[in-house]
Formats: C-alpha cells, sequence, structure tokens
C-alpha cells in the first residue's frame, strides 16, 4: 500500500490518510469543502461548495497519478437531498465518464457542512 499526501488538498482532521493506492487502485478519503490554503470552508451553498470539494478530490487525484477521467465509483454525502439537483451540476463538470456512484443524505457531516464526497479511481 503507498499513502497519498498532498498540501493542495486539506489535511486529514483526523487518523485517517488522504488516500491510498493498492494495486494501481485509489481509494480516497471523504473531501469536504475546505480551502487547504486557508483552513477554512468554502462557500455557503451547495454549488460553492461542490466546487471546492471537486477541487479538493482533484488535487488528491493528481498527487496520484491520475485524473478524474480514471475515477470508477464515487459515493456521495449530502446534508439535504433538496440540493441533489444542484449538487449534481457540478458534479457533471467533473466526472464527464460518469462512474458508478452513490448518492446518500446523511445527518450531519463534519464541521457540519453540506457535502462530502470519496473515490476509487484506477492509477493505470
Amino acid at each position: 500500500m503507498k499513502v497519498v499526501a498532498t498540501n493542495n488538498a486539506p489535511a486529514a482532521i483526523g487518523p485517517y490518510s488522504q488516500a491510498m493506492i493498492l494495486n494501481d487502485v485509489l481509494f480516497t478519503s471523504g473531501q469536504i469543502p475546505i480551502n487547504p490554503a486557508t483552513g477554512d470552508i468554502e462557500g455557503t451553498d451547495i454549488q460553492a461548495q461542490a466546487e471546492q470539494v471537486m477541487k479538493n478530490l482533484g488535487a488528491v487525484l493528481e498527487a496520484a497519478g491520475t485524473s478524474f477521467e480514471n475515477v470508477v465509483k464515487t459515493t456521495c454525502f449530502l446534508a439535504d437531498m433538496g440540493d441533489f439537483a444542484a449538487f449534481n451540476e457540478v458534479y457533471a463538470k467533473y466526472f464527464v465518464n460518469k462512474p458508478a456512484r452513490s448518492c446518500v443524505a446523511v445527518k450531519t457531516l463534519p464541521k457540519n457542512v453540506l457535502c462530502e464526497v470519496e473515490l476509487i479511481a484506477s492509477v493505470k
């Protein structure tokens, strides 16, 4: 296993890694809309927060030597399923290859953010 870490995405806020690679497969931890430069939550609405989440995921993918095009599965967590359509607008800009996906509403997310996304990608 190989640990993936980058300063271009938020540092882990607990006992975990940003991502791990095993047998040419990348598994990311969930990313929330923290700006890695400031440590602050970016945006107050779902679209702004989703944009920051995608930037964070992009940085982790890049650090692992892969990209959004190689993502095979995502898991999306929303604080309010009423944000589903607006979240999808942002999501669709990044995941153009339409990977497999689960999307669930949860009671609360870390730091009371509106969304969190984790993914699995090929690093070949």
